[in-house]
């Protein structure tokens, strides 16, 4: 789990600009949003390798799962704005965060 999601981290800083591309419009500074969440995915992620802060990185992760869940249903709701990705995944990526919410919860 903890290489997951430093390497989803990661990907915030190497390919920026497709991240920045997903976010609503409502999300004012993306360039820094992008950013920033690449760097708690993989300080998160890092956390989850000292036993005494993995609880805080798990339920650090729910939320920021949960916090992203707003980006998902944009993408699915203006899905002809993402035609290189097909539509079934965009659906797919809904429940997934709630597989990925009861993976971290399954560490607590």
């Amino acid at each position: 789990m903890a290489l997951l999601y430093i390497a989803a981290g990661l990907a915030h800083w190497i390919y920026p600009k497709i991240y920045r591309g997903i976010m609503p419009g409502w999300v004012p500074w993306k360039k820094a949003t992008v950013l920033l969440s690449g760097v708690l995915e993989v300080l998160l992620g890092i956390l989850l390798f000292f036993p005494a802060w993995a609880p805080y990185a798990l339920y650090g992760i729910m939320a920021m799962l949960l916090a992203f869940l707003p980006v998902h249903g944009y993408m699915l709701r203006h899905a002809d704005r993402f035609p290189k990705i097909p539509y079934a995944l965009l659906w797919v990526r809904i429940p997934l965060q709630g597989v990925l919410m009861a993976w971290a919860w399954a560490y607590l």
